[in-house]
């Protein structure tokens, strides 16, 4: 398994976040959530019956599905620029 170093995720936060800081913002939390998932979705593809890391993709997926709801709900055309750049709902 991948793990995100710190480099890579201040990278994540100045791509989607605006800066390093931005630890908060919502794109940058959907943005890094999605890289985690894309990490553990390649182990569990070699690892079939690791179900407690599948229980916490599942967990993840959920977050990832109520932030993107939040963010459709507040500010359409960020997430559909988010969707397009992250590769999802294709």
């Amino acid at each position: 398994m991948s793990y995100l170093t710190k480099e890579k995720k201040a990278n994540i936060f100045k791509e989607f976040g605006g800066s390093e800081q931005n630890t908060g913002s919502i794109e940058a939390q959907i943005a890094l959530l999605t890289e985690r998932i894309n990490g553990i979705s390649a182990h569990l593809k070699e690892n079939k019956k690791d179900f407690s890391t599948h229980r916490g993709l599942m967990h993840m997926v959920g977050k990832r599905k109520r932030l993107l709801s939040y963010l459709s709900r507040t500010d359409l055309t960020g997430y559909r620029k988010l969707i397009e750049q992250l590769g999802l709902r294709k």
